[in-house]
């Protein structure tokens, strides 16, 4: 049988209940990077119960860890053939104290640390290298000089792919060909910010984010070239009027099209309206 420890809990110390992990396991969600400024909420017992639920759950994981050789251990997705490595870090834990013995337990934003990853991750002959950065500053839309900095070091050292999040709003993504030491070049890929995907937050642009699409090829000569990067606008839709089942992901475009079209018109005149400020929004924001 299994047994929920902790439950749900809100602000200032969250929990999600156990049973959430299987349900994105059945929707097919296959990684989660779970570095981020809430992973000590539940102290240490708690970080380990995500762990050995997400272990049971089947979704690979990185970022937080029960022990030293957990944290020494690259996560290595192979996908249709093509090995990929996922690094996961955060900026820190909201000032809950990680304990000495345990320093392992959370992957904090560290140069030499992330450094001797990237290496590690090399010498697994990955294909792909991913950094989950949880960093940035709340509520703003664009990049602060840190996360630059760090975007600058990462794709230097070899990441390919950058993925931010923390922010809960969405910040600026960005294609761009580097240079590296040796005079060679590469393209590599940030969005400094995701924003939220699921949350009941009403502060402007909280409620809009996108599902972000990365289609990628190995060539011959091992660089990596991105054949599209696309995005599905979403919107946190919340309808007041119902006791449950309140809350849905809308499809944007998918929703404003089937309005206009007299398709689908329970989303009303008003959240058309919204709809389409939000897109507008989404897109100023995203596209440098």
């Amino acid at each position: 049988m299994q047994v929920n420890l902790f439950g749900y809990s809100n602000y200032p110390r969250f929990n999600s209940p156990d049973e959430l992990a299987y349900d994105l396991s059945e929707m097919g969600l296959d990684a989660l990077s779970t570095a981020g400024n809430h992973c000590l909420d539940k102290d240490f017992s708690g970080l380990s119960n995500t762990i050995d639920v997400l272990d049971k759950a089947n979704i690979s994981h990185t970022g937080t860890f029960k022990s030293e050789n957990e944290r020494d251990t690259i996560l290595l997705k192979d996908v249709n053939g093509v090995k990929i490595a996922i690094l996961s870090y955060t900026y820190g834990t909201n000032g809950i104290t990680i304990p000495d013995d345990k320093r392992f337990c959370v992957n904090l934003i560290d140069k030499d640390l992330i450094k001797k990853d990237i290496e590690k991750a090399k010498f697994q002959n990955a294909d792909v290298i991913i950094a989950c950065m949880h960093w940035g500053v709340e509520y703003q839309t664009k990049p602060n000089s840190e996360q630059e900095d760090l975007a600058d070091f990462l794709f230097e050292n070899g990441v390919d792919i950058i993925l931010g999040n923390h922010p809960h709003v969405l910040q600026p993504m960005e294609k761009r060909t580097i240079t590296l030491e040796d005079g060679t070049s590469k393209d590599c890929f940030i969005i400094y910010s995701l924003g939220n995907f699921i949350c009941d937050q009403n502060a402007e642009n909280t409620r809009n984010s996108i599902i972000l699409n990365l289609n990628i090829t190995i060539n011959p000569n091992g660089k990596l070239s991105f054949d599209s990067i696309n995005y599905i606008p979403i919107y946190m839709y919340k309808n007041n009027s119902l006791k449950i089942r309140k809350m849905k992901v809308l499809d944007i475009k998918k929703s404003i099209s089937n309005y206009e079209n007299g398709i689908d018109t329970s989303i009303g005149q008003n959240t058309y309206n919204v709809l389409k400020s939000q897109l507008d929004k989404i897109n100023q924001i995203v596209e440098l």
